[in-house]
């Protein structure tokens, strides 16, 4: 019996001294996630205990090693962190920020369609993590409200990037995956389609869904759906407000050449409308917030045991373990996005920088 299938048995308690396992929390077809409590910092996380046969039997090592090569370039308060990657030869542990609220999908559910404030301030947060995938060259390709994860305080947590692929210049993708009802006409047409475009029209159903409570491409008989997507066939409510009436059709453009942009969508007047600070700034890209090390965590983390120049080391070099996950852990459970994400002597200089991000021209092209 390998150390995995065992109800906190020895094997585990070895392999993840530093962790201690709660209930399990989901069973996937190869492995399962537990909540567990980080014994030094007393945080919670989960833990996706992934069985290394399991994977190569079903072929999911790449689509694995995609999502973890993805996860660990990423800070952004949007999305899923990975705070430490601990391999065994039966198992892959994977340590990651709990999200305690669920699926967005099943808030929709509960609540039917948002109230537009509610909705808006959802979207805002998914663009920004959208925008910063684009920016680290990454596409989602799988954005639906099943991989929009709540925390406790009803922030969005971009999850899921088991089908994320890195952009390349010049370089099309052509794999048709994702759900069905969010996938651009590009994708389920299996025609050769360039990056981010793909997620706009996800953002486009997405957005559709909280401001309706309904999708805008549905059909059990999946040849008449492809048809609606791939015609742009849809109705808008006539509840939407103006400004949502003019930005959901610009998203659900068929050509995607066409179609509206991320930075166009952060740019338009209903987007705006009563946009937190914290997502106005985009945050510095992963190499910057590494070199912004945060002293008064650092020394809470030599209490643990650790040495400062392992932990500083560490950090700049963004290296996973024992001591950046503790440090990670503190740092990001003391700041939130509503406590100021950038801290105060960034925002000066962030604003600054992103008046010029709003004017640049280019977008991967």
């Amino acid at each position: 019996m390998d150390g995995s299938s065992g109800r906190g048995g020895s094997g585990v308690d070895m392999v993840l001294p530093n962790y201690k396992l709660g209930k399990t929390l989901g069973i996937g077809s190869f492995g399962k996630v537990k909540i567990a409590e980080h014994a030094r910092t007393g945080h919670k996380v989960a833990i996706k205990i992934l069985n290394r046969r399991k994977i190569k039997n079903m072929d999911m090592e790449e689509k694995v090693r995609r999502e973890i090569k993805i996860l660990r370039l990423f800070m952004h308060p949007h999305i899923i962190r990975l705070y430490e990657v601990i391999e065994t030869p039966a198992d892959i542990y994977v340590v990651m920020e709990y999200v305690k609220s669920g699926e967005l999908f099943d808030y929709i559910v509960e609540k039917g369609r948002l109230q537009e404030e509610e909705a808006r301030n959802f979207f805002q947060q998914i663009i920004s993590g959208v925008e910063y995938c684009h920016r680290n060259m990454v596409v989602h390709r799988d954005l639906k409200p099943e991989n929009l994860l709540l925390d406790s305080k009803s922030k969005v947590k971009i999850a899921d990037f088991g089908l994320s692929n890195i952009m390349r210049d010049g370089h099309f993708l052509k794999t048709s995956c994702g759900s069905p009802n969010y996938a651009a006409p590009e994708v389920i047409s299996g025609k050769l389609y360039a990056r981010p475009e793909v997620d706009v029209w996800s953002c486009g159903v997405i957005l559709y869904a909280l401001l309706c409570g309904t999708l805008p491409f549905d059909d059990e008989n999946i040849p008449n759906l492809f048809k609606k997507i791939k015609g742009g066939i849809y109705t808008l409510p006539s509840h939407l407000s103006a400004g949502a009436r003019d930005l959901i059709p610009r998203m659900l453009v068929v050509d995607p050449m066409k179609r509206m942009t991320i930075p166009e969508i952060c740019q338009h007047p209903w987007f705006q409308a009563g946009l937190p600070r914290y997502l106005a700034v985009p945050p510095p890209d992963t190499l910057q917030q590494a070199k912004k090390i945060d002293e008064d965590i650092i020394q809470e983390v030599i209490k643990m045991g650790f040495e400062r120049n392992q932990v500083v080391e560490s950090l700049r070099n963004r290296v996973q373990n024992e001591a950046t996950a503790a440090y990670y852990l503190l740092l990001d459970n003391r700041f939130r996005p509503t406590s100021g994400y950038l801290g105060a002597e960034f925002q000066e200089t962030m604003v600054r920088l992103f008046q010029c991000y709003k004017s640049a021209v280019f977008y991967f092209s």
